[in-house]
C-alpha cells in the first residue's frame, strides 16, 4: 500500500493520463488489469492507487518502488512495452514523472 512519508527512501512515480468520458472505463480497466495481473508482481514494487475526476478525463496514478531502477526496469520489460503500446491507443497522451516527497501535512 502507497504511503506518502518525506523520511521513505523510495521512487515515487505520478502518471497522468488524459482520455475521454467514452475510453475512460476501458482505460480504467486495461490499468486494473496491468497492475492487477503484471505491474504488481514486479520486483520492488510497493504500491498504487488509481484516481478518476468527475468528468472523467484524466485518470491519475500514484505508485511507489525500492528503488528508481525497479520501475524502470518493469516500463523496458516487454511485457509492459506491449501493454503501453494498448493503453496509449485508448488516451490522448500519458505521462509518468519521477518525485520525490519534500514535504507532507
Amino acid at each position: 500500500m502507497p504511503s506518502i512519508d518525506k523520511s521513505t527512501n523510495c521512487q515515487t512515480v505520478i502518471t497522468t493520463f488524459e482520455t475521454t468520458p467514452g475510453t475512460c472505463q476501458d482505460l480504467l480497466e486495461a490499468l486494473q488489469d496491468a497492475y492487477g495481473q503484471f505491474i504488481s508482481k514486479q520486483p520492488g514494487f510497493l504500491g498504487a492507487g488509481l484516481h478518476v475526476n468527475d468528468a472523467q478525463t484524466r485518470i491519475a496514478n500514484y505508485s511507489q518502488w525500492e528503488r528508481r531502477e525497479d520501475f524502470q526496469a518493469m516500463l523496458r520489460s516487454e511485457e509492459m512495452r506491449k501493454r503501453n503500446r494498448a493503453i496509449n491507443e485508448l488516451c490522448k497522451s500519458f505521462e509518468p514523472v519521477m518525485y520525490d516527497v519534500a514535504e507532507v501535512y
